[in-house]
């Protein structure tokens, strides 16, 4: 068997330039490990649905399920804060893109 390298182009913070970004100022992607994809609001039921609507995009640009290893609520009842802070655990190799790269190399290696 035989090891082959794969290329990745990443941004500075170690994402895929094409990974989604969330949509809402409050929320981010996070530094590694397990990469928390952080989604805060007063309003639970609206964390919970951009955090859908991320999950759907980084998929569909993925094009394969995102793995999220964990799911993580919590509150921060500090004066001016968001109350509600949402955190998808997830694998740092998809938001890095490597399932992208390891289709582009073998689509590569077959033509």
């Amino acid at each position: 068997m035989t090891e082959e390298t794969i290329q990745l182009e990443l941004t500075e913070s170690g994402l895929a330039p094409g990974l989604p970004v969330p949509s809402n100022p409050r929320d981010q992607v996070h530094d590694v490990p397990y990469r928390p994809v952080e989604f805060r609001d007063d309003d639970l039921p609206a964390a919970l649905e951009r955090c859908a609507a991320w999950l759907r995009e980084a998929q569909a640009w993925l094009g394969e399920p995102v793995d999220v290893l964990a799911v993580h609520l919590d509150y921060d009842d500090r004066e001016g804060s968001p109350y509600y802070d949402l955190k998808l655990l997830c694998n740092e190799e998809d938001l890095a893109g490597v399932p992208i790269a390891l289709r582009a190399q073998r689509e590569r290696n077959r033509g």
